[in-house]
């Protein structure tokens, strides 16, 4: 089945509809930074979302879930929340096993849809993410 993010990823107007989600910890590299609240548009995939407010969320594999660098972490009833219809799937749960910090609640920002429902709900990035693309990894064209 088809990714949702990278080239794939659905091209969502300006003007598009939105709702507002908050970022914890949007600069890791500056975790003194305040929680930033955003405005998402609906049909956009969170790392969309964070890509476009500066938000160090990286998305080294452009979206197309073949990393774990755009790693979030959701509350338990904000996890709860997304699985009506955005249930983790096997290759994102592939993905997360080598995602630092893994919680119970992350997901790959790539593979979550932002909805008019998610309205007010945290996102949570990470202080690090493992990019195997740096690591060594040169990825070839299919």
């Amino acid at each position: 089945h088809k990714k949702k993010g990278g080239p794939g990823a659905p091209a969502v107007p300006d003007n598009a509809p939105s709702i507002h989600l908050t970022f914890l910890n949007p600069h890791p590299s500056s975790p003194s930074d305040p929680p930033l609240t955003v405005q998402a548009r609906i049909g956009e995939t969170l790392l969309q979302t964070a890509q476009r407010n500066d938000i160090d969320l990286e998305g080294a594999c452009e979206g197309v879930c073949a990393c774990s660098t755009c790693h979030v972490i959701f509350t338990y009833d904000d996890y709860d929340a997304l699985e009506e219809g955005q249930e983790l799937d096997e290759d994102e749960e592939d993905m997360l096993d080598m995602a630092n910090g893994l919680t119970e609640t992350s997901r790959l920002g790539c593979q979550v849809v932002v909805r008019a429902e998610m309205e007010g709900l945290t996102v949570e990035v990470p202080g690090a993410t493992r990019n195997f693309y740096v690591d060594g990894h040169i990825p070839q064209p299919h």
